[in-house]
């Protein structure tokens, strides 16, 4: 009976998948700004219902941009959680526009690509991140560069925390984990990292009973004249203090 219920689970996430995709492709074109972002919202929330996951929200989401959120980075799940406590427009890996559904899933909720191992490119996306804070968006970035093992936090890379900087606007520290409902515990049901494979993530998180996604917002922090390393390593201290919230 659980297996059924694992399957029908898999079966409703495909089915949300496909109408998001076939949304972007055929209403979103005629949509404003704000009311693709509202779907997003909406259609991530979903997802996560999906799937069996409660979110929930620490401290206050951005109720508008400019802001640049600055998160730690655990799972594939991590972006469906951001969209769920509040739309933001992601900075992620090119590869990601390789593959067709996810790149126009991506591609709807705004998202913004970078070669990561081009230093050139780099320069490219933080231009046009600071281009897009000045416009009023909100940003997200995961400065890790890659998922860690929800233990401890990997190096903060500052490259693209210099988009704040350039803009002059506030970057707001937000702390990711996930948490085993019935113990309380910390579960790495989600986790995708090092030799795990995401079939596997997928599977343990589809499984999991009770799972809750906990997201909490510090506060925004102005640049106040600090260089993109040292304020990187101040935003890693304070994701590490909000985690153990």
């Amino acid at each position: 009976m659980k297996l059924l219920g694992v399957f029908w689970k898999l079966l409703r996430a495909m089915r949300h998948a496909v109408q998001g995709f076939w949304t972007i492709k055929t209403l979103f074109p005629k949509l404003e700004q704000a009311d693709r972002e509202a779907r997003v919202h909406v259609w991530a929330g979903e997802m996560l219902r999906i799937v069996g996951i409660e979110l929930v929200v620490n401290g206050t989401p951005p109720a508008g941009g400019p802001v640049l959120l600055v998160s730690n980075h655990i799972s594939w799940l991590d972006i469906l959680v951001m969209h769920s406590s509040r739309h933001c427009r992601f900075v992620s890996k090119s590869d990601i526009k390789r593959w067709l559904f996810v790149s126009t899933l991506a591609g709807g909720a705004g998202t913004l690509y970078i070669e990561r191992e081009s230093r050139r490119d780099a320069h490219r996306v933080v231009l046009q991140m600071a281009e897009r804070l000045r416009a009023g968006d909100i940003l997200a970035v995961f400065p890790e560069g890659t998922t860690g093992d929800g233990i401890t936090l990997k190096p903060f890379h500052a490259n693209l925390i210099q988009a704040a900087i350039e803009a002059s606007v506030p970057v707001q520290p937000v702390a990711l984990k996930f948490i085993d409902g019935a113990s309380g515990a910390m579960s790495f049901a989600p986790s995708y990292v090092d030799d795990e494979t995401l079939i596997g993530s997928i599977w343990r998180t589809l499984t999991a009973s009770g799972l809750k996604a906990v997201v909490t917002f510090g506060i925004p922090q102005a640049p106040q004249g600090q260089t993109r390393r040292v304020w990187a390593h101040s935003l890693r201290e304070e994701i590490e203090r909000l985690r153990q919230v």
